[in-house]
């Protein structure tokens, strides 16, 4: 019998006014969970994109205060789906925040919670420049999640950069890859299609991935082009754009038993050495 589940990604423009983010991500719910969509993910910084980090800790709230995620847990219950916040601003108190992701079943409770381990501190071209370790705390643990009788991994945007994250929640079981992010527009048209499909396609896996897209309120430019892809690296979902919306796709989940039985790398790995080479004739 075959197992199917239509997935959605959405994508947003959020600014730095929580509410109207909200606003906007509890339409794009609804308009996914109307199409058939029973997993539906949204991008990083659901709820507030804001890079001075004075107006974002006076923003911001402790998860039980949360807008966002009380609206996703009422929504996912309320229309009986899995809710993948991709992540929100979390406050911890004192001066550090957590880039938190949030999945809710369609009891709407809460399943799983992730906070992004790799900071995206980097200089850019052009004098673009980041540092989120400057405010954001690092995760330190990483998480398979059953949904329905899928099994989820979940990832954070720069996590894409470290193949090792994907391949261990591969190795535990994990069938559908995450990546929500806010991609910047410059490293973007560089690398988001290649890394995404790389990760699909080295772990034979679908891979869905919820992006912000366009210039935010705060002045930064993401790249958008959320898309779902297949364990053999197909895209079989893409908005091909910057611009706010959603996509989907029914994913047919033996494919990825499929994907794994032609290239069964997973259970090819073997122990190696790592050691220097000796030079010379």
């Amino acid at each position: 019998m075959p197992r199917t589940l239509k997935c959605a990604a959405i994508q947003m423009r959020s600014g730095t006014g929580i509410a109207a983010n909200r606003d906007d991500f509890e339409r794009f719910v609804r308009e996914a969970a109307q199409s058939g969509a029973t997993y539906v993910q949204s991008p990083e910084m659901t709820g507030l994109i804001q890079k001075d980090r004075g107006a974002l800790l006076e923003s911001i709230f402790p998860e039980d205060e949360d807008p966002i995620v009380a609206t996703a847990a009422a929504l996912s219950g309320e229309l009986g789906i899995w809710l993948h916040v991709g992540s929100t601003p979390i406050a911890l108190g004192g001066e550090m925040v957590a880039n938190r992701a949030f999945l809710f079943g369609p009891d709407g409770k809460r399943r799983a919670a992730y906070d992004k381990i790799h900071m995206f501190d980097v200089d850019l071209d052009n004098g673009e420049s980041w540092r989120e370790s400057a405010i954001y705390r690092p995760g330190e643990h990483a998480f398979t999640v059953g949904i329905g009788n899928a099994c989820l991994g979940m990832a954070i945007c720069y996590d894409v950069r470290f193949p090792d994250l994907f391949r261990r929640q591969a190795l535990a079981g994990a069938e559908i890859l995450t990546l929500p992010a806010a991609f910047t527009r410059q490293t973007g048209e560089a690398h988001w299609h290649v890394l995404l499909r790389a990760r699909a396609i080295e772990n034979g896996a679908f891979l869905v991935a919820a992006a912000q897209g366009g210039t935010h309120r705060d002045g930064r430019e993401t790249y958008g082009h959320s898309m779902i892809i297949d364990p053999w690296g197909r895209v079989v979902a893409e908005k091909d754009d910057d611009e706010p919306g959603i996509v989907t796709a029914t994913i047919d989940l033996d494919e990825v038993l499929e994907a794994r039985r032609k290239i069964p790398n997973l259970k090819n790995i073997r122990p190696f050495k790592l050691s220097d080479a000796e030079l010379g004739g």
